[in-house]
């Protein structure tokens, strides 16, 4: 990790806190086959301010289509995991520069039984943000740098509830709703960032109908509808973690800004 007096102070304050962060982790302990995976929370002073890089995953992917996401994939043979991993996937699919992301902090590892998968979450701060890009549209549709401000506003927090009966936090920003893994993560980094402010948890607004490949039989519905999103074999299923690899990269695409 690198030195951290000259970061934001709210990137401070959640770097202090980090071992401790308040996330919900899934009990058991991984697999020998348990898939390694990184993801990478990229902070960075953009012209709204404060922000965070998301992803929206392709309509083409075979899972999670359409899905907004953290940049990140699976560990590589050999690589520097979770820290190279994170940042070679965010470099491959956004085309972020790894040398000119500072690695602040790795937060605990979470396993996700149902898809035996482990997720470590890597904490990054932009020193130079550049234009950023879809390195494959097969995989990544588009790219946003979503102010903090958006985020925490509470016109923008509410809860979403899934055909299956999985009920959790999201976001409604940059034109996507943010939800699930993702929503969870964000929501305990802002609140330990101390950025969070209050918001009606009572809003409970339907999510949209997954694709047919996506749908689940009625075995996996979920028996009590206010799940944990990040501690529920629904979330697991349903909500994306990272973005999967869909073939070989495309040139990259700039993204307009938002």
């Amino acid at each position: 990790m690198t030195a951290t007096a000259d970061l934001p102070e709210y990137l401070q304050r959640m770097v202090a806190t980090a071992a401790d962060l308040p996330l919900p982790r899934r009990h058991g302990k991984p697999s020998e086959t348990a898939r390694r995976s990184a993801v990478l929370i990229l902070f960075g002073e953009g012209q709204g301010g404060p922000d965070v890089l998301l992803i929206e995953k392709s309509q083409r992917l075979r899972s999670h289509a359409g899905q907004p996401a953290f940049p990140g994939g699976g560990a590589d043979p050999g690589e520097d995991y979770p820290v190279g991993t994170a940042l070679r996937e965010a470099h491959e699919e956004v085309g972020v520069d790894p040398s000119a992301v500072r690695v602040v902090a790795t937060l605990p590892e979470l396993f996700l039984g149902p898809s035996d998968n482990v997720v470590v979450p890597v904490v990054g701060w932009w020193d130079d943000p550049r234009d950023i890009a879809t390195g494959d549209p097969h995989e990544v549709a588009r790219v946003a740098r979503v102010p903090l401000a958006d985020l925490v506003d509470p016109a923008n927090r509410f809860r979403v509830r899934h055909p299956a009966g999985y009920v959790g936090p999201a976001f409604g920003v940059a034109g996507m709703v943010v939800w699930g893994f993702t929503a969870g993560l964000l929501d305990a980094v802002l609140e330990a960032a101390g950025l969070n402010r209050p918001w009606d948890d009572r809003d409970v607004r339907p999510l949209a109908v997954l694709p047919p490949s996506q749908e689940w039989s009625g075995e996996e519905e979920a028996e009590n509808a206010d799940v944990d999103p990040l501690d529920a074999d629904v979330a697991d299923r349903a909500a994306p973690t990272v973005a999967e690899d869909a073939g070989s990269p495309a040139a990259p695409r700039t993204v307009p800004g938002r």
